[in-house]
């Protein structure tokens, strides 16, 4: 995949991370909620969270983080999360789209890490969940 780096060097201020398009089907919320051990109305069928006072079926806020995390492995696969910090706005629609993005906002060469603004937005470019994330890379 173009757009890859692999070590700190590569890394520079300000650099946006290529964007990500997670798959936010009703399927595949639906297989995660099966491999985690979650199922639940307001995940897996959009009438059950309507009735819960959703707008349909949402996101699982972990399942968010880990976009979030796929996202970063994408552009940096040797790279180890330290943290990712998340504010979620406002609920990450099952069934719609949503861009994932980042942008480098610190680099700590004595530590060998790298601190990335991270923001999931939905189709009508409304942020949905915004945080940090703090990853470590080789030198």
């Amino acid at each position: 995949m173009a757009d890859q780096i692999a070590k700190l060097t590569d890394v520079e201020f300000g650099t946006e991370l290529p964007a990500f398009d997670p798959d936010t089907s009703l399927e595949n919320v639906r297989r995660f909620g099966k491999y985690v051990g979650w199922g639940g109305g307001r995940f897996t069928d959009h009438e059950a969270a309507r009735k819960e006072g959703f707008p349909g079926a949402i996101i699982p806020g972990v399942m968010s983080q880990g976009f979030l995390g796929a996202m970063i492995h994408r552009w940096a696969p040797t790279a180890q999360i330290k943290i990712i910090d998340t504010i979620f706005r406002a609920p990450v629609m099952v069934d719609q789209p949503h861009k994932i993005t980042g942008v480098v906002t610190n680099i700590e060469e004595d530590d060998n890490e790298v601190e990335i603004d991270i923001t999931i937005t939905n189709e009508a470019n409304e942020t949905r969940v915004q945080g940090t994330a703090t990853i470590q890379l080789p030198a």
